[in-house]
C-alpha cells in the first residue's frame, strides 16, 4: 500500500516537485527552528506568515510577482521585529501581535475590495500541492539550498548568538549581524513555504519539530539532527496521508506533528517517572 502510494506520487510531476520543495522547506524550518524555540523567538515565524500573506495579497491585486515582492518585505519585518524584540520600545510578544494581525487585516481589506479571494491569494492562506508551478518549485529548491549552505557556513555563530548573546558579544562576535542572519533566513523560509503549507500554517514547520526534538534530547548538534529528521519524516508521512485522504496537505503535515507531539510527551513522561 505505502510503496504503490509512493510509486503513484513519483509518477505526478507536480507532486514530485511538491515533495522534493517541501522536504528541502521542512529541513530549512527545522534548522532555524531550533534557533527560534531556544531563543523564544517562535512566534517571529507566525507573524511572518501574516505579513507575507499581507504583502502577497497587494501583489496579486497590483499583478506584481507575489515572491518577489513578499520576500523582502518579510525580511525588513523580521529586522524590524529582532530590533523591536530587543529594545525596551514595547514588548516584543505585542509587536509581533500588532504586526500579525495588522498586515492579515490589510491583505483581507486589499483583496475584498478588489478581486475578492481569487484562488491564487486563497492557495497562499491555506497551501495546495497543486499551486506549486514548475517555476516556484525551482524556487524553493534553490532559495532553500542558499539557506541551509548559509547556515552550516554561520553555524557555529549562530550557535553562540542562540545560547548566550553577552559572552559572544564579549569573544568578538558581532551577535547583532548573526541575529539579522537568523532572521532574514527566517523570513524567506516562510515566504517559500507558504505556497505549500499557507500563511496560517506554515509556523508550525518552525515550532512543532525544535519542540519535539528537545524532549528527545538534551545537546544542540543531536536537537539540530533530530529536528532535521522528524519534519522531514513529518513532511513526508503527511504528505501520503494527503494524497490517500484528500486532505490539504497542510493540514495532514500539522496533524502528523501534533500526533508525534503527543505520543514523545507520553513516552518522556512516563520514562522519567519509571526512572
Amino acid at each position: 500500500m505505502l510503496i504503490n502510494t509512493i510509486e503513484t506520487i513519483f509518477a505526478y510531476p507536480f507532486l514530485t516537485r511538491a515533495l522534493v520543495a517541501g522536504v528541502l522547506i521542512s529541513l530549512c524550518a527545522a534548522l532555524l527552528g531550533v534557533s527560534l524555540v531556544l531563543k523564544r523567538y517562535s512566534m517571529i515565524g507566525d507573524g511572518l506568515s501574516h505579513v507575507g500573506f499581507g504583502a502577497l495579497a497587494v501583489a496579486s491585486v497590483l499583478n506584481l510577482a507575489p515572491l518577489g515582492v513578499a520576500i523582502p518585505v518579510c525580511i525588513i519585518c523580521a529586522i524590524f521585529l529582532l530590533r523591536i524584540k530587543n529594545s525596551s520600545f514595547i514588548n516584543g510578544d505585542n509587536a509581533i501581535a500588532i504586526v500579525s494581525s495588522g498586515a492579515l487585516a490589510i491583505g483581507i481589506l486589499v483583496i475584498s475590495m478588489s478581486s475578492g479571494m481569487n484562488t491564487d491569494v486563497y492557495n497562499y492562506m491555506f497551501g495546495s500541492i497543486l499551486a506549486l508551478s514548475r517555476e516556484d518549485a525551482m524556487l524553493c529548491v534553490i532559495m532553500s539550498i542558499v539557506i541551509i549552505s548559509l547556515y552550516i557556513l554561520f553555524y557555529n555563530r549562530i550557535f553562540s548568538v542562540t545560547f548566550d548573546d553577552v559572552f559572544a558579544s564579549a569573544t568578538g562576535t558581532k551577535t547583532g549581524i548573526y541575529s539579522i542572519v537568523l532572521a532574514v533566513l527566517t523570513a524567506v523560509t516562510v515566504v517559500i513555504g507558504m505556497r505549500m503549507m499557507g500563511a496560517l500554517l506554515i509556523s508550525s514547520l518552525i515550532i512543532f519539530p525544535a519542540t519535539i526534538s528537545m524532549k528527545i534530547s538534551g545537546t544542540y548538534k543531536k536537537v539540530i539532527c533530530i529536528s532535521a529528521v522528524l519534519s522531514v519524516l513529518c513532511f513526508v508521512i503527511g504528505m501520503i496521508v494527503s494524497f490517500n485522504a484528500d486532505a490539504p496537505v497542510g493540514a495532514s503535515i500539522v496533524v502528523i506533528n501534533i500526533i508525534v507531539f503527543i505520543i514523545t510527551s507520553v513516552v518522556t513522561a512516563v520514562t522519567r517517572r519509571i526512572r
